[in-house]
């Protein structure tokens, strides 16, 4: 069955635009409710969902509108304010909610928000529940008995939980002492924990984008925008940099000499410190990092774009390691979902455990140029199949061999395909991306 509102990572769009309204909220909110209370492992006595939010100011009017529809469908709610998307998912396990919801439209600008969810297990909800909420979506919405109404509570210790959660995940001998290092918080979600977190470690932290008024969330900050955290980097004369997303799922580094230190970067760096058997990576990873960890022994396989995809994929294989160049970083092993905190500890563990700093470490691997066009696109049926498309790409990759490849991928937000080419010359790549590009956009008019 398609699906209607779910996109690769839950519901989102422009605030006050169909889906984003108070109204369909409220009747998400009745919706979930009826399908989290009815799971195998809900008793009568504890359905609770718990709701946390980034700082976009839309935040306010959503998390009251699902905290009815929940109450209406007979579900308590335990509303945990501005916290990071992944402590989301770490509290719902912990406080053993048939579910969490986050209200964010993570590295988004203010003026767009989504809702995310998460399991009892604090993983991605799977299409088959998705199929189930929308289903409800259909029904009238009825209002449980008096006797049956949700009860709502609000956890007042949640970023104290988190935080003290962030810190467990390293050794307890591991700190911070004479580390010098700005974080970026994007005025976002990580604003009053992630500071906190670094801080208790013993680092001397800088803390820049840590003022969220409900409309500068991501903006010209954060991991969308590090040209302020690279500037004070290099003013402070810290050791690194660390930017977070709005709601803190992803991560990126700025080394010792402003340089920017993506996703593939952090995670070859964690994987050679952890000696991983295998990683998972998206089609949109750089060919530079599949060739530089297999160079040490480590397999590597590629996902569809999304975390959701990724932490499938490294269930299927039983590996632990995996993530995006956005700096969605998944360590299973650790937390159940990319955690921009969680994984900014596991690099600055492998560079305690490795005496070297982070220019030194991500110099291990060489990203390969990377070149992608946008062509629009009416009809997203059996594009990649027509015959034009399918000459023109054997011809680049036959020019490419075996260090370079090309990906034709249709977006799921906008009516175009992504065409992008990669190799190890850069002029080659901008040739042959902008020659394909021009002959798909002429074979699919």
């Amino acid at each position: 069955m398609q699906k209607r509102y779910f996109g690769t990572d839950g519901i989102r769009g422009k605030v006050g635009e169909a889906p984003i309204t108070p109204d369909f909220m409220l009747k998400l909110g009745w919706a979930c409710g009826r399908v989290f209370s009815r799971g195998r492992d809900v008793s009568c006595q504890h359905r609770r969902v718990v709701i946390g939010k980034d700082t976009r100011i839309s935040g306010y009017m959503f998390e009251s509108a699902l905290e009815a529809g929940l109450v209406a469908a007979g579900v308590d709610v335990a509303l945990l304010g501005p916290m990071p998307t992944p402590a989301i998912a770490q509290m719902t396990r912990s406080q053993r909610a048939v579910a969490g919801i986050v209200i964010s439209a993570s590295h988004n600008p203010y003026y767009d928000n989504g809702i995310k969810f998460f399991s009892s297990e604090g993983t991605k909800l799977g299409d088959e529940l998705e199929l189930l909420i929308e289903a409800e979506m259909d029904l009238p919405l009825v209002t449980a008995e008096s006797s049956e109404i949700g009860k709502v509570v609000r956890m007042e210790d949640a970023a104290g939980r988190y935080i003290e959660y962030c810190k467990s995940t390293v050794p307890h001998k591991f700190d911070l002492r004479g580390r010098r290092i700005v974080l970026d918080c994007a005025n976002g979600a990580t604003y009053h924990v992630a500071p906190s977190v670094f801080r208790e470690l013993g680092a001397e932290v800088y803390v820049i984008g840590a003022e969220p008024d409900g409309f500068n969330i991501n903006r010209e900050c954060g991991s969308t925008d590090t040209t302020a955290l690279r500037a004070q980097v290099l003013m402070k004369g810290a050791d690194l940099g660390i930017a977070f997303d709005g709601d803190g799922d992803r991560v990126l580094f700025v080394d010792h000499r402003g340089e920017l230190v993506d996703g593939d970067e952090l995670v070859y760096i964690i994987a050679c410190e952890r000696q991983s058997h295998g990683v998972v990576g998206t089609l949109m990873s750089n060919l530079g990092m599949e060739l530089a960890l297999r160079e040490k022994g480590i397999d590597f396989a590629r996902a569809n774009v999304g975390d959701r995809y990724v932490n499938e994929m490294m269930a299927s294989k039983g590996w632990n390691l995996g993530g995006e160049s956005s700096g969605h970083i998944i360590c299973s092993d650790i937390s159940t979902t990319g955690d921009g905190v969680v994984a900014a500890l596991q690099v600055l563990l492998a560079m305690q455990q490795s005496g070297n700093d982070l220019a030194t470490l991500k110099s291990g691997m060489t990203k390969f140029p990377q070149r992608m066009i946008n062509v629009g696109l009416a009809d997203r049926g059996g594009f990649d199949n027509k015959p034009g498309v399918i000459d023109a790409v054997a011809a680049v990759e036959a020019e490419l061999g075996e260090r370079g490849r090309v990906l034709l991928r249709p977006s799921g937000t906008e009516p175009v395909v992504r065409v992008m080419v990669e190799g190890e010359d850069f002029e080659q790549v901008e040739n042959l991306c902008t020659r394909l590009a021009g002959q798909v956009e002429q074979a699919l008019a």
